[in-house]
């Protein structure tokens, strides 16, 4: 109808506003931020991540304290380290020994009232009557003790290193040095009293020699010795 008045169209809201009505920075940053995130999508990226200041400030708080405990622990240990070698220091205890290790034991070996007439390096066997062979008794210095006072010689050795003795008899004219199996630095006797093992027992020794030459000394020293105890026993009888 004609003559119906026009009515007035309504006027737009600002939210109805048409997108031109925005500044033209605004519109420019918007389209910036839309082709950063488009380029991020692009290559398999998105956004960047911000780190989270609080868990930073918790991780450099945990690396402190614990820095902080180690120089603690550190320097407790060093004073008490010192504490302990000032403890050392101070204990300088100081015992007397009890027993005096330089102070010399006498051993008596019933040798002391002798005087020693032939001494001479050799090895000493003993005849086994069960086993019908030689065994070996020793080796060290056959010896020739006469007696200060009665003046009666007899034969002693006694072994290397333990000085156990293996022959100890009286030198009695009875006896009689024979040449083992032909040696000329061996010689074989019969004892018919050797005190060696404690009680008296008749056994036959045989001792060898370095060479003939002392082989033949120990003979001379062993007659000169039964001839002077030949006459003491002769008194004795």
């Amino acid at each position: 109808m004609a003559d119906e008045e026009k009515k007035p169209d309504p006027a737009p809201t600002e939210e109805a506003k048409p997108e031109e009505d925005k500044p033209a920075t605004e519109k420019a940053k918007e389209t910036a931020t839309d082709v950063k995130d488009n380029v991020f999508s692009m290559f398999g990226g998105g956004a960047k991540k911000e780190s989270k200041p609080e868990e930073n400030d918790e991780e450099n708080d945990r690396s402190g304290s614990a820095k902080a405990q180690a120089e603690k622990a550190k320097a407790e240990g060093g004073e008490g380290g010192d504490e302990e070698k000032a403890e050392e220091e101070e204990a300088d205890v100081h015992f007397e020994p009890v027993v005096h290790l330089t102070e010399k034991v006498e051993t008596k070996t019933n040798e002391e009232a002798e005087e020693q007439m032939f001494k001479m390096r050799a090895k000493l066997f003993k005849f086994d009557r069960e086993s019908r062979e030689w065994k070996e008794r020793g080796t060290g210095d056959v010896r020739l003790l006469k007696h200060k006072e009665n003046g009666k010689t007899r034969l002693v050795m006694r072994r290397d290193k333990t000085l156990k003795v293996c022959a100890n008899h009286y030198v009695v004219p009875d006896m009689k040095l024979s040449p083992n199996v032909g040696s000329d630095r061996s010689w074989v006797w019969n004892a018919a009293a050797d005190v060696s093992e404690g009680e008296p027992e008749a056994q036959t020794l045989a001792i060898r020699f370095a060479n003939s030459e002392n082989a033949n000394l120990f003979k001379e020293a062993f007659i000169k010795a039964q001839q002077e105890n030949e006459a003491l026993f002769s008194k004795e009888e």
